[in-house]
């Protein structure tokens, strides 16, 4: 139990500091920028609690906004996406799979993976691109920010899950 809370723990430090001095000054075009760390909270046991699991969201986006200096749009995204992700889970993990698995390529398989993932980054962009923007007044180029974000950060967390193997 204390070895799997040490692996999260460095997991957390890791991808926060990946996010905070490397990924937030990446912009592809002006409109996407990666957000790697929602990385953490995909890969959580699938039987972990909910409160658990919001405290880690949580967690994780504060530890970025205070290192990005952002008020709070990454705690909120993130706690947000660790609201839904028990829900996700239920829609795209095989229906065969153990209550405690870890989702992943080897776990989920390819296609059932990466459609959680995306649909997750999906989610999580939206929040963050509609709290940063906080405003309606460009639909487009808001629809753009997310689309493109998302497509970039699945890829990377693509890129991580084939790594890590």
């Amino acid at each position: 139990m204390i070895i799997t809370f040490l692996k999260r723990f460095s997991w957390f430090w890791v991808l926060v500091l990946v996010q905070a001095l490397i990924l937030n000054n990446v912009h592809f075009f002006g409109y996407a920028t990666p957000f790697l760390y929602i990385y953490l909270l995909l890969k959580f046991d699938a039987n972990m609690s909910r409160y658990s699991l919001l405290l880690w969201g949580f967690s994780l986006g504060l530890a970025v906004d205070v290192f990005s200096n952002t008020p709070g749009v990454n705690a909120a995204s993130a706690t947000l996406l660790a609201f839904v992700r028990p829900f996700l889970l239920k829609l795209f993990a095989p229906r065969d799979s153990a209550d405690d698995f870890s989702p992943g390529i080897h776990s989920m398989g390819l296609a059932p993976f990466m459609r959680y993932a995306s649909v997750a980054t999906l989610v999580h962009q939206s929040a963050l691109v509609l709290l940063v923007t906080f405003s309606f007044a460009q639909p487009s180029v808001m629809l753009l920010k997310v689309v493109s974000g998302t497509l970039l950060t699945t890829l990377c967390i693509w890129g991580v899950e084939v790594a890590k193997k």
